[in-house]
């Protein structure tokens, strides 16, 4: 069973991996590069920058897109083992599962290490200024785990009450809130920022997605 699972999770990992590496070059990357420009001074919000955006010639970086790829495929890989092991888990519970079921467990990772943190810690850009990185990392490692507690009460539960006690738990982070930076400010406009959280949420959902669907495919393969 460890042999299946382990396969299944490096090949649904590295296949999820560079559709979200890809989709992160080309949505994600260009909006880092600019808020960049905005963060050495090239840029200046406010001020006429039309003429200098126009000048800038952007220039395919393959070390860093490579990094990027390597980094993003790792992180999917390790994704990929918790969401095949919970499938196993599951399936121990007598919860089928299928390729099209794969996209719920889709999106309740997604729910845990993408939508609930960015709740309390939206997705930040080179530039803006945010609290320090202890707190938040503390904050994030708790909101992830909540989540996954409450999420699992509320799956596997049968009554209200551990539905109740799951939601409970999902809203603890949120109800003592995520780390907020003293002064609020930094160079980049808010323009970008909105623009950069919401295609950030928007690939992480789709990589999730392909990643539970993948998942369950590969490990429904290894197990037939």
């Amino acid at each position: 069973m460890v042999k299946k699972l382990v396969t299944s999770a490096l090949f649904a990992g590295f296949a999820a991996g560079l559709i979200a590496a890809a989709l992160q070059i080309a949505l994600l990357v260009p909006l880092i590069l600019e808020a960049e420009l905005y963060e050495t001074g090239a840029l200046v919000h406010f001020a006429d920058t039309t003429t200098a955006m126009l000048d800038i010639q952007w220039e395919y970086d393959w070390v860093r897109n490579g990094i990027t790829v390597l980094a993003t495929v790792a992180v999917y890989i390790g994704y990929a083992f918790i969401l095949v092991a919970a499938m196993a888990f599951a399936q121990l519970k007598g919860i089928g599962i299928t390729a099209r079921s794969g996209i719920l467990w889709g999106l309740a990772g997604a729910a845990v290490f993408n939508f609930a943190p960015a709740l309390g810690l939206p997705p930040e850009l080179p530039g803006m200024i945010a609290a320090e990185l202890a707190p938040r990392q503390v904050w994030w490692a708790g909101t992830v785990a909540a989540t996954i507690a409450g999420l699992s009460a509320i799956a596997f539960g049968k009554s209200w009450l551990p539905w109740g006690i799951g939601i409970a738990v999902v809203a603890i982070p949120h109800l003592i809130g995520a780390p907020i930076p003293e002064v609020f400010g930094g160079s980049v406009p808010p323009e970008l920022a909105a623009e950069f959280a919401g295609r950030s949420i928007t690939v992480g959902a789709i990589g999730w997605v392909g990643l539970g669907v993948l998942s369950a495919y590969f490990w429904l393969k290894e197990n037939a």
